[in-house]
């Protein structure tokens, strides 16, 4: 099986402790996988590695069989990664929801009428269009996350990196996004506190701990 993302020995501290050690993981095309452990653990910033925000790392991190060792070498797969982080509340570029869903594909090129459509499209089918025309922060904190992730998966990146998808969800909307998130077919780590959304999308579950990853 073909490999988006690999790690090898990874290990991450920054000026006070270590944060995490010897991790090493395989995820294949198309694979979806989680990762728990305790508060402090460093699964977000695991995550952030593999996002290509956090560069002071050691070990190797590879995308798609290309080793990974600067921002320039990132810069090229940039586009094939949707991060969704834990805390939304400065992810978003615009004021208003379809603007905020239209604003990557705008980035690219994509002239308005288009880019419109496919928003619009992507929340219909997230069941989010009434949401199009409200200001983002009058949103409620779930309401912010699934419109984040419609953002994302507008994109259509080939891998997702997800930190606490169903944070502030209720059972309603964590149902939908279980459902949205099975029925596509991109590679996904996952991190969550969540077992039983786990158990619903993820056949593969690690634990990060002092050891690094190992396989529940």
């Amino acid at each position: 099986m073909s490999c988006s993302i690999t790690l090898k020995e990874l290990s991450y501290e920054n000026s006070s402790k270590k944060i995490f050690e010897n991790v090493n993981l395989n995820v294949g095309h198309e694979e979806k996988v989680a990762i728990v452990g305790a508060n402090g653990a460093g699964k977000s910033t695991l995550l952030r590695v593999i996002a290509g925000l956090e560069y002071s790392y050691k070990g190797d991190l590879e995308l798609f069989h290309n080793k990974i060792s600067s921002k320039k070498e990132y810069k090229k797969f940039r586009s094939d990664i949707g991060y969704l982080p834990q805390d939304v509340n400065d992810y978003f570029l615009c004021p208003v929801v379809i603007e905020d869903v239209m604003f990557n594909l705008r980035a690219k090129g994509i002239n308005k009428e288009e880019a419109y459509c496919k928003a619009l499209n992507i929340l219909e089918s997230m069941n989010i269009s009434h949401l199009k025309d409200r200001t983002i922060f009058d949103l409620s904190g779930g309401e912010q996350k699934i419109v984040a992730l419609a953002s994302i998966l507008i994109t259509e990146p080939k891998i997702l990196l997800l930190d606490e998808p169903t944070n502030a969800l209720d059972s309603s909307a964590e149902k939908r996004v279980v459902d949205i998130l099975n029925s596509i077919k991109k590679s996904m780590i996952i991190v969550s506190h969540h077992k039983t959304f786990i158990q619903k999308l993820a056949p593969t579950v690690y634990t990060l701990n002092k050891n690094g990853l190992e396989l529940n």
